[in-house]
């Protein structure tokens, strides 16, 4: 039951302090509190006119996005795990498989991609990617077309 008292009493103590009175700043009147209010609504007012970065959200692509709807559905998927651009992993490199197939070869490629298999660069076989639409497919065997060296 002290317990209790005491710390109750330390409550009331600690809301007692440090009040004071709100309506009057410290070191001046309230019409210099009102002065600076106003001043400092300005200037915000002025900063957000002058931020035309808020009117920009969305428009513009965050750095490391892909430009090319293929390029990111490779990067959505798991093909860097296999292919690089300019270098063999496990897959061939995309440039090395721009040089060897052509625009006629999109389907071809695109059921490739889908279906997977071996073959066509070794002994490794390509994983099949069934749940992979036809269109995206082709969107990415056409963004490996147009890498360059």
């Amino acid at each position: 039951m002290k317990k209790i008292f005491v710390i109750l009493g330390l409550s009331l103590a600690l809301a007692a302090c440090g009040g004071g009175d709100k309506s009057k700043p410290p070191g001046g009147s309230e019409a210099d509190s009102a002065q600076a209010t106003d001043q400092a609504a300005v200037a915000h007012n002025s900063d957000a006119a002058n931020d035309t970065a808020a009117n920009n959200i969305g428009t513009t692509k965050a750095a490391g996005t892909p430009d090319n709807k293929g390029e990111a559905l490779m990067a959505n998927n798991d093909c860097n795990t296999c292919h690089n651009t300019n270098s063999k992993v496990i897959g061939p490199a995309l440039v090395d498989i721009a040089k060897k197939y052509t625009e006629s070869d999109i389907d071809k490629l695109a059921d490739k991609v889908i279906k997977g298999g071996s073959g066509n660069w070794g002994t490794v076989p390509m994983t099949a990617h069934p749940d992979l639409a036809v269109n995206d497919a082709k969107e990415m065997v056409k963004y490996i077309l147009s890498v360059k060296e």
